[in-house]
């Protein structure tokens, strides 16, 4: 750490640690720079320095510690008001609003004396010709405090209606404070329109929109706008995750998460700042945050998950309940200083209210990973008569009503039957049904409570069942992989079965369900033996004969129930479910358009009987051989079916492998936002699914691209930042994990992160080196070029552009050799005495695309190397014009005619282009004029700007008028057209008023 001479030096430090993160660390450093300016013995190196240990102060935990610099500046300027400068002058009058907001904050200060202190900035603004706008601020933002609501309104009115002027805070502040006034008076529509030109960018600052987004949360989920509510949590977390100032805007977050059902997510968040539980520098933050903290603990709690830990202060381990307590316990005891100071119970009932909040959305799916807490399994319900013993006689009968209609919650129904029958004795038949029905849970374990439950049949005189029993055994062999034993138990049945339905002694049912049965083995069977067909096995060999006995044995199950499925739901089952085989039978045969036909068919016939969700598989085999088909539209219409059909009874899993689809098809014709929304969904269900590690990183990596898409960068790099803990070469493939590394280093050098960024896509980078196709890992080290230099690293820079081209020379592609040579150039010419160096690169990178372009494979290559030869002329003519800007040898006449050579080479090769590269001529055309008027020929100058002028004579650019050179487009260039004009005229301007 270099020593303090001078106020220089002092300024340089200064400037240093503004740019450290907000912290201790970046307090305590200002208290050693105003010790290091005390002994300049230079009173404005005071003055700077304690203004930079307010600002500092200001924004951090330590905002009391801003009281004692801002009182010893007051001091220093009414004792020598000449020792402040004019910049000193105006910070001085500019922190007063913070000193009287922060006062607020402290429940210590007396409210008399933030009275007077406000009573003081009035009058000191008053003095200096200030308006009242800062001032009636500073009031309504004391009596909104204490609940003085009509001297709020009345202040507030006064703020709106004086002038702004430089007093005034930034414009982004400002509409954040007057939409949080109608937020807090119920107006939710009002303040949302007040933050929007905030919210969408076009006013920001330090801590906007960082502060209005974590505002805007809860207005826009009690209007119901939640897509947007989800968007500015994602988006204003990024921004105030880093900034310790801003624990009451971070506690808007977790409130958040307590009202949408994100209550892990909160957790994530109250873990990520442990601080924030006992850093006691601003007493209303903590206030806010503790009060966010019960809330979300007594969600927790309510959800059963109150013995669950969970992050709280540092020395000691805390549950859910626990934490509630104390947290409610911290707050109060805050808000009652406030109470106490302000003689108000204002700030205490607000604590109450937003302690006592219920959730605003049952659950609201973020797309980040944040699996819901599971609640301890609730005691079961059991149907009681009025002795308080299971009515098992209705418990029965409820239990036969779903299982013989086929409807939702047979298995549970059977289940409690089974419970409440314990220990009581039952007839054959009924004691037959619960062993027939609990062995339908256990799959291929099964088969011997099946057998059990075809004796009890038989015992109960109902010999048609018990066959139907026994071929369900059979076929739960045949799924445990034995499938000639289960063809040799089901012969048996099958036999009888004929023989009692012909003599009348069983019914059509049980006829159907051993038939069924039996051509589900079949089928079994069948598909063994198309694996086998399908590698060429001739016409009348085995297999096709296997896949003839399945297809005979499912028709036998069609003619049985021809005709007859209006009478029972079960038969209409049976004919659907025959569909689908037949369906099944022909994909195996490699006819893939019947088989669509044939599950389009199963499908329908599932919904026309009423079991819609039975319809959901077929319709999701439809939509894989439609899409197989290139039939995308009928793709799509199945899969929008099967999430229909599904509906509630749809499993989580399944529910988001149709959303992930969907957001394939419909990403695939570009709709990214209908795109983004099924991903969402797919996510969400992954995660209540338990596959958060594996569909569901799939799903957030899709929701990422889409995003990215859309242009919104925050929430994309939330998302996929989100996905790639979970994404494994193993799972998804390395391919997804570059992919993901490199979708978000582009959203990071969007947002700026340019540091980040460039780790992103190096470590992308890495990964590609090893594949056998080496274009993406040139691609990527070329991008993380750019992200180096961007963020000022330029040694690693140019490591990265000196790889990636080495990679693009052995790839053959010219392009990304010449655009990799030319961006070392250019970070040469930062480096001191870099010039000779630039010059070399570029020449290089001229040599290059000469040679290419002389070498070209056919017109339309060359084409576009002449265009890159052009752009590259063009680049080392600005490269030379920058060196020479500010040069104090003189030199620069020198080195601007070298530039001018190469601008003028530009301008010839675009110029050979034709009207195509008419705006890139033009363009360095004009850059030669600016370049002519700074050598003094202004004639040539002159010239040069009519030429540009008559090149687009007869085209006004506006669209609307004239006619448009060969090869442009009135609309995509009128811009481009008008800026050329207004710059030659602007030009013609200058250099008829520059002196000869």
């Amino acid at each position: 750490m270099s020593e303090i001479t001078d106020i220089d030096a002092l300024r340089r430090a200064m400037a240093e640690n503004s740019e450290q993160p907000e912290g201790p660390a970046r307090n305590a450093r200002a208290e050693e720079l105003l010790a290091a300016a005390e002994k300049l013995n230079v009173p404005l190196a005071v003055i700077e320095a304690l203004g930079h240990q307010l600002k500092v102060y200001n924004y951090s935990s330590e905002k009391g510690k801003m009281f004692v610099p801002f009182a010893r500046l007051l001091r220093m300027w009414d004792e020598r008001p000449e020792d402040f400068d004019e910049y000193e002058t105006h910070s001085l009058h500019w922190v007063f609003k913070w000193v009287s907001s922060g006062m607020l904050d402290q429940p210590h200060i007396p409210l008399a004396s933030i009275e007077k202190w406000l009573g003081e900035m009035e009058h000191r603004y008053r003095l200096a010709g200030h308006s009242e706008r800062a001032v009636r601020s500073a009031e309504h933002s004391v009596a909104a405090h204490v609940g003085d609501l009509a001297r709020a309104e009345r202040a507030y009115a006064a703020w709106l209606a004086a002038d702004r002027d430089a007093m005034a805070d930034c414009h982004a502040c400002e509409l954040h404070g007057q939409g949080w006034w109608h937020a807090e008076r119920g107006r939710d529509a009002q303040a949302l329109e007040l933050w929007r030109p905030v919210l969408e960018g076009e006013y920001a600052c330090a801590h906007e929109p960082h502060a209005a987004l974590a505002s805007s949360l809860v207005p826009l989920l009690r209007l119901g706008r939640l897509d947007e509510a989800r968007a500015n949590h994602l988006r204003g977390l990024r921004l105030v995750r880093a900034m310790e100032s801003m624990r009451g805007a971070y506690a808007e977050h977790v409130e958040f998460c307590a009202l949408t059902g994100n209550e892990a997510r909160g957790l994530e968040l109250l873990a990520e700042r442990p601080a924030y539980f006992t850093d006691d520098g601003q007493p209303q933050s903590k206030l806010d945050f503790m009060s966010v903290v019960a809330l979300l603990m007594d969600r927790l709690t309510g959800l059963g998950l109150g013995e669950r830990q969970v992050p709280g202060p540092a020395g000691r381990e805390w549950t859910a309940r626990e934490l509630a307590t104390h947290a409610r316990a911290e707050a109060l005891a805050l808000a009652a200083r406030f109470a106490e100071r302000n003689g108000t119970t204002y700030v205490s009932e607000r604590a109450r209210a937003r302690m006592g909040q219920r959730p605003l959305v049952e659950r609201l799916p973020l797309g980040v990973r944040s699996v819901r807490p599971v609640p301890p399994p609730a005691p079961p319900v059991v149907t009681a008569a009025a002795t308080g013993q299971p009515d098992l006689p209705a418990l029965l009968a409820e239990a036969r009503r779903l299982s013989d209609n086929l409807r939702p919650g047979a298995v549970e129904a059977w289940a409690a039957v089974s419970e409440a029958a314990e220990g009581v004795e039952l007839d054959p038949r009924d004691r037959a049904e619960l062993a027939d029905h609990e062995a339908m849970g256990l799959g291929p374990e099964g088969a011997a409570l099946f057998e059990r439950a075809a004796e009890l049949y038989a015992a109960a005189g109902d010999p048609g069942e018990a066959l139907a029993a026994r071929t369900r055994a059979a076929y739960v062999r045949a799924l445990g992989g034995d499938v000639a034993a289960a063809l040799a138990a089901v012969s048996g049945p099958y036999d009888e079965i004929l023989a009692l339905y012909a003599a009348g002694d069983t019914g059509i049912r049980q006829t159907a369900s051993v038939l069924m049965g039996r051509a589900r083995i079949l089928m079994r069977r069948a598909h063994e033996a198309g694996e086998g067909l399908a590698e060429g096995a001739a016409e009348g060999d085995g297999p096709e004969a296997v896949l003839g006995e399945a297809e005979a044995a499912v028709r036998e199950v069609l003619a049985l129930v021809d005709g007859r499925v209006g009478e029972d739901v079960r038969l209409a089952a049976r004919a659907a479910e025959g569909q689908a085989m037949l369906a099944e039978l022909a994909g195996l045969r490699g006819d893939l358009k019947t088989a669509a036909g044939l599950f389009a068919r199963g499908a329908a016939a599932f919904v026309a009987a009423g079991l819609p969700w039975f319809a959901v598989e077929y319709e999701a085999r439809l939509a894989s051989l439609a899409h197989h088909l290139g039939d995308m539209a009928e793709a799509e219409r199945a899969l929008r079916a099967a999430l229909e059909h599904g509906g509630a009874q749809l499993e989580a899993t399944g529910r988001a492998q149709l959303h992930l689809q969907l957001a394939e098809l419909t990403g695939g014709r570009g709709e990214a936002v209908e795109a983004a929304q099924h991903a969402l969904e797919a996510a969400h269900w992954a995660d209540e699914a338990g596959e958060s590690a594996t569909l569901g990183a799939w799903a957030r990596q899709q929701l990422g691209g889409f995003l990215l898409r859309q242009g919104r960068w925050a929430e994309a790099a939330e998302v996929l930042e989100s996905a790639l803990p979970d994404l494994t070469a193993e799972t998804h493939g390395d391919g997804a994990i570059v992919q993901t590394q490199w979708w978000l280093g582009d959203c990071l050098s969007e947002l700026g992160e340019h540091r980040a960024a460039a780790e992103r896509r190096l470590q992308a980078a890495e990964i590609a080196r090893h594949w056998p196709e080496q274009h993406d890992h040139a691609t990527l080290a070329h991008l993380a070029g750019e992200s180096l230099g961007q963020a000022g690293l330029a040694e690693e820079a140019e490591r990265a552009y000196a790889r990636a081209g080495d990679l693009w020379r052995e790839l053959g592609n010219v392009h990304g050799l010449i655009r990799s040579l030319r961006a070392r150039a250019w970070l040469a010419l930062r480096a001191q005495d870099g010039l000779d160096e630039a010059r070399a690169l570029m020449a290089d990178a001229v040599r290059e695309g000469e040679a290419a372009r002389d070498t070209a494979a056919d017109a339309e290559s060359r084409q576009q190397l002449v265009a890159e030869l052009g752009h590259t002329h063009r680049q080392f003519g600005d490269l030379l014009a920058r060196s020479a800007e500010g040069d104090a040898e003189g030199s620069f006449p020198a080195v601007f005619e070298e530039a001018l050579s190469q601008l003028l080479r530009s301008a010839e090769v675009f110029a050979s282009l034709g009207d195509g590269a008419l705006h890139s001529r033009t363009g360095a055309e004009l850059t030669v004029g600016w370049l002519e008027i700074e050598l003094g020929r202004l004639a040539d100058a002159r010239a040069r700007a009519r030429a540009v002028l008559a090149a687009y004579d007869g085209y006004d650019g506006t669209g609307t008028g004239g006619t448009a050179p060969e090869g442009m487009n009135d609309d995509d260039d009128g811009e481009a057209v008008r800026a050329r004009r207004a710059e030659a005229e602007h030009m013609l301007r200058v250099a008829a008023e520059a002196p000869d």
